[in-house]
């Protein structure tokens, strides 16, 4: 009963308390930050990651003329608007230590949220603002609009069309609607800033993309060439899409986050973030308009982030991949719970150390087998309590960029690809929808029906699920592939994910 009325007496998070809270608050005036970024995808992880790093410049008293605005396109995003207006663009970070120690911040420097539907005049006075001078993305993996095979941008997405033939109707002297997707508000807001003779803004990906600037680059000069080809010829050659590297563990807020926070700190907060310690940030210092002292505030900003990307969607990314199904099949609920498996481990080190590492380049300024050690020991961390769910979520925008470059690379170079494939089949008895006791799985997928219908056919043809070329290339096509899949694949049909991955750490991590 205690607790209930603590949390109860807690004071709701607003500018107007920081000085009453007892936990550390942003240090700068906030009455003096301006905005220099507009920032689409404003979720848990850019909270715990981007803007926490301009928030540490900002207390260090420099850049505060870099503050974010959030934009926001998809209906889901006028639940954060509101969230962040009532809490005066605020909210609590929470640093969950391995050992249960919890260190909280409140963050501020996020000082508006645009949610463009809704105001779309607004939205383009931000970013036609010459003020704002990074747009910056965490728009996930399937935000990009491609085919996966190909890398095409995709035309045909209705969205995309409506702003498309919208762009026609303005350019022809019509009443057009306004844009309803980031490339259409993005592209139309540099059209006008090449009209007017204001500098572009640096195009800034924080996605979990190889290339996340080299792709954000490509697709939207895609639809800007879609709309006017001379608009898409400038926009090569004046707008800057830095490539980076992004990392820190940042599960979904609960219910139970937000009780904890409320009772152990005072704070009641609509939307908190908890996120584990570690973070990275590597990023391409090529920007079209300035930046952020981004460096003084723990950022590695380096030349060239390929060694540091690839090390992180290979080693990182899909060692998540490669937990999360078999895991899940076999019972667990949370990261945590399979890393402190010791079969599971090794499983984990040996796809790292057999396949994924023979990969890599050199990465200046980090030891590979310290790195692989630490992300074990991260993947354990049993406060972060990251679900076995939330790593199974968008597969087919996570295996075909992160898994399947590996796959083909040690392929094309002789090398094994047994434990990649095992990865794969892992995933194709996670899509047939139910688990080793017969109860349903929620599997969540922009694809969800097309990886599913191949999955349930592969009691007829065992390599149903991989035929699918979008994602997987022409991996059907190698028998070096094809065979350990099926065995794989048998496996966890007929004997369970465990003995599998028992099976597998006796055979090929040796």
């Amino acid at each position: 009963m205690q607790q209930d009325t603590s949390a109860q007496d807690a004071m709701t998070l607003s500018q107007s308390v920081l000085g009453e809270l007892d936990i550390p608050v942003p240090g700068y005036d906030r009455s003096e930050v301006s905005v220099g970024i507009v920032h689409f995808g404003v979720g848990g992880f850019h909270r715990a990651h981007q803007a926490m790093y301009v928030d540490r410049l900002m207390n260090d008293g420099k850049d505060l003329d870099w503050g974010i605005c959030g934009m926001g396109v998809l209906p889901g995003d006028a639940a954060m608007k509101q969230v962040m207006a009532d809490q005066d663009h605020l909210y609590t970070l929470v640093l969950k230590h391995p050992d249960g120690t919890l260190e909280p911040r409140v963050i501020g420097s996020i000082v508006d949220y645009v949610f463009a539907p809704a105001e779309p005049d607004r939205a383009m006075a931000r970013l036609t603002d010459p003020a704002t001078r990074i747009v910056s993305l965490t728009i996930t993996e399937g935000g990009y609009n491609f085919s996966q095979a190909t890398g095409e941008f995709d035309a045909q997405n209705p969205a995309v069309a409506h702003d498309l033939e919208q762009a026609r109707v303005a350019a022809q002297g019509g009443e057009a609607e306004p844009p309803v997707t980031v490339f259409g508000l993005v592209v139309e807001a540099l059209a006008r800033r090449r009209t007017a003779g204001t500098r572009p803004f640096t195009v800034m990906s924080c996605d979990n993309i190889q290339g996340n600037g080299d792709m954000a680059r490509r697709q939207f000069t895609a639809y800007a060439r879609l709309r006017d080809p001379k608009l898409a010829e400038w926009v090569e050659q004046e707008v800057m899409f830095p490539n980076s590297m992004v990392d820190r563990i940042t599960p979904v807020t609960t219910d139970a986050d937000r009780l904890m926070i409320a009772e152990e700190f005072g704070v009641q907060d609509a939307w908190p973030v908890v996120a584990e310690p570690f973070a990275q940030w590597a990023l391409e210092d090529a920007f079209t308009d300035g930046r952020p002292a981004f460096k003084d505030s723990g950022v590695q900003v380096v030349p060239d982030v390929e060694p540091y990307e690839l090390m992180k969607l290979r080693l990182l990314n899909v060692s998540h991949q490669a937990l999360c199904y078999p895991g899940f099949l076999a019972g667990y609920e949370y990261a945590h719970e399979v890393c402190q498996d010791p079969t599971f481990v090794s499983y984990l080190l040996g796809y790292m150390n057999r396949e994924a590492t023979p990969t890599l380049r050199p990465v200046d300024g980090v030891d590979l087998d310290e790195y692989k050690q630490q992300l074990i020991e991260r993947f354990s961390n049993p406060h972060v309590q990251d679900t076995l769910a939330r790593l199974c979520a968008e597969s087919s925008d996570r295996i075909p960029k992160w898994l399947v470059p590996v796959i083909k690379d040690n392929l094309a170079s002789g090398r094994p690809v047994d434990l990649g494939a095992t990865i794969v089949a892992s995933w194709a008895r996670y899509a047939e929808g139910t688990d080793e006791n017969g109860a349903p799985i929620t599997v969540v997928d922009g694809r969800k029906e097309r990886v599913m219908a191949a999955a349930a056919r592969q009691s007829e043809d065992e390599l149903a699920f991989v035929r699918d070329t979008d994602l997987f290339g022409d991996l059907a096509q190698h028998e070096e592939f094809t065979r350990p899949y099926v065995e794989a694949l048998r496996s966890f049909h007929e004997r369970g994910a465990r003995v599998t991955i028992e099976d597998a750490v006796v055979r090929f991590t040796r």
